[in-house]
């Protein structure tokens, strides 16, 4: 059974932009209703729900989903944990053997604590599954040395599923928390996270590699953030556009402090938003932290910058 604060939470997440995700064209806080023949937008966002003034459908984020994708409940919950990088009480994990018998994930006792300890040894000598190493170096077009940089690895549970998993280190290095990504497409579900992992901003320990006049790159999310290393660029990752924590603001405004604090200097702040109304918000939520931060446009087509860095990876390869 889900936790109500999680419930609540989800019902929180931004209704337009959980419209905009589900392929629906938002403007003006107005849309072409899905659920009926709709020529003049007739679906209207206000505090965070949906109406529909024509057919009369009506909702929050949670019924929006379950409406569009035909889901009950718990999948519609489901898919909105997935889609915005949202920890879930109820993903309680049940141990699963990963490469050379090694246990993989965690045992499913109910609001444990994150024990870095378990884990430590799989990123120590990461293993890459073949599917690990399509979805890396075939599909993603990953550079190698970003890949060991991160510390990927990949296990399997008991049902065979092939898992990514994908540690996150604060930025002294300590691990703090796992997410576990299927390989599956379209496999549900998308993410399993151990109990207690604090899976907020990614590649922290980057921070302790600028120097001054270095550029930043903030991005969404792990991938995006796998793409921006491999173009060269150093670079963090937000969790999701909808996930902002007081904690990871604070360290986001440590960095504008001087060298004098102990902080990088004359270091400045870039992001390529994705091409969407909840990528535009987290980039201006974040420009009220970083005042510098500079706005670069994403290609027409490419709808973030993982999209973007294989469209440039193609064009390398058709010109050799």
């Amino acid at each position: 059974m889900m936790e109500r604060s999680d419930i609540e939470k989800l019902r929180s997440l931004p209704c337009e932009g959980v419209a905009q995700r589900l392929g629906l064209t938002v403007k003006r806080h107005k849309a072409l209703c899905p659920f009926h023949d709709d020529h003049t937008p007739s679906l209207t966002f206000k505090k965070n729900k949906f109406r529909c003034w024509s057919c009369g459908a009506s909702g929050d984020s949670i019924s929006l989903v379950m409406k569009v994708l035909g889901k009950d409940f718990r999948e519609a919950c489901r898919w909105l944990a997935d889609e915005h990088n949202i920890i879930l009480d109820e993903w309680k994990c049940t141990p699963a053997l990963g490469p050379k018998g090694r246990f993989a994930c965690e045992e499913s006792t109910p609001l444990c604590t994150f024990d870095a300890t378990r884990y430590e040894r799989f990123f120590e000598r990461p293993w890459l599954s073949p599917e690990a190493r399509r979805f890396l170096f075939e599909e993603r077009r990953l550079d190698p040395r970003v890949v060991r940089w991160c510390r990927l690895t990949s296990w399997k549970d008991r049902e065979g599923v092939p898992w990514l998993q994908i540690p996150y280190y604060d930025r002294e290095g300590k691990l703090v928390g796992v997410q576990n990504r299927n390989l599956i497409k379209g496999g549900s579900p998308r993410f399993r996270f151990p109990q207690g992992s604090q899976c907020g901003i990614y590649n922290l320990p980057v921070l302790n590699l600028l120097k001054p006049g270095d550029e930043l790159y903030i991005t969404e999310g792990c991938s995006d953030c796998w793409a921006m290393l491999s173009a060269g660029h150093k670079a963090i990752a937000i969790p999701s556009a909808t996930l902002l924590s007081k904690k990871d603001i604070e360290l986001l405004s440590s960095l504008n402090s001087s060298p004098k604090q102990g902080r990088p200097g004359g270091v400045t702040f870039h992001m390529y938003p994705d091409r969407d109304a909840p990528g535009e918000r987290l980039f201006l939520q974040l420009k009220q932290v970083l005042p510098s931060l500079v706005h670069h446009q994403l290609p027409p087509g490419c709808k973030d910058y993982s999209e973007y860095y294989l469209a440039l990876r193609r064009r390398e390869a058709s010109e050799e």
